[in-house]
């Protein structure tokens, strides 16, 4: 599959695309920069915040939850106004928000990590009705949180570890069924692959972007290994699915090499897959 170029604004950490359904528009994050961005026919528009921001969900038309290194908090797109909605790790200085991804419940998993990657200095937390609850403690780089088409599993990974779980959720309410400890998805030990962002599509098969290997590997709901799409970038850090049929693949990237003029651009593919579309958060 040929991969195209999206944007070429070039993000120190570029990371966190998001589809919004009703907008019809993509949104995503230079984490390093502290920044949100999003692209239209009118070019791109970037908004500026005082803490590291990462990852974020659509609530409505108008209004994003997005995630930082001291809260959740709302956005509205339209005023620009910003609402508080929870604390996150707010009292420790050395961790920052990473990846994160709504559920299909109208909740919102995301996951922290040292600011310097600190060993076990992270978590995952899930937001849910007004409560935020921590998951999953001592995660270094907590990435891949992603979630099954039929409500089942969501997957997770701790990127230094080189492994993508996936942990069973309870059907009512979407928390974690503590009847089942959580399952190896994909080993990626062997190959020497680092999981980064990740997200399933309709099928049921899980897309994750590797960092260092210049690539996105799709895999089945056993964990076999189906296809795989390569970029012109080694830092390749999180897909999504949109557009009008949802079938195009996004991708972020990071430009942490300074001497490179493509490293942190965005991409996209068009593919013969549909995504799931991102589920709306309830506030």
């Amino acid at each position: 599959m040929k991969t195209h170029i999206f944007d070429t604004t070039p993000c120190t950490l570029g990371e966190g695309p998001l589809w919004h359904p009703k907008r019809q528009q993509l949104f995503w994050f230079d984490i390093l920069n502290k920044m949100l961005l999003t692209k239209t026919d009118a070019g791109v528009q970037t908004w500026h915040f005082p803490d590291y921001v990462s990852a974020a969900g659509w609530i409505d038309e108008d209004r994003l939850l997005i995630a930082s290194s001291k809260s959740l908090f709302t956005l509205n797109l339209t005023t620009e106004a910003q609402t508080p909605l929870a604390e996150l790790e707010s009292d420790n200085p050395i961790t920052r928000s990473n990846d994160g991804r709504a559920d299909p419940w109208g909740g919102f998993w995301i996951g922290t990590m040292g600011i310097n990657a600190e060993f076990e200095a992270g978590a995952i937390y899930r937001y849910y009705k007004g409560e935020i609850r921590q998951c999953l403690p001592k995660i270094t780089i907590a990435n891949a949180l992603c979630f099954s088409p039929n409500r089942d599993y969501v997957y997770f990974a701790d990127t230094p570890k080189q492994i993508i779980w996936k942990q069973k959720l309870r059907m009512e309410d979407g928390w974690p069924d503590s009847h089942y400890p959580r399952e190896v998805f994909v080993d990626l030990t062997q190959q020497n692959l680092n999981p980064d962002g990740a997200v399933v599509d309709s099928e049921g098969y899980l897309w994750n972007a590797q960092w260092g290997a210049s690539a996105v590997r799709r895999y089945s709901p056993t964990g076999t290994l189906d296809r795989e799409i390569f970029y012109p970038v080694d830092q390749v850090t999180c897909p999504a699915f949109g557009g009008v049929d949802c079938k195009r693949l996004f991708m972020t990237s990071a430009g942490l090499d300074k001497e490179s003029d493509i490293d942190g651009q965005t991409y996209y593919t068009d593919t013969d897959i549909s995504g799931q579309q991102e589920h709306q958060i309830f506030v």
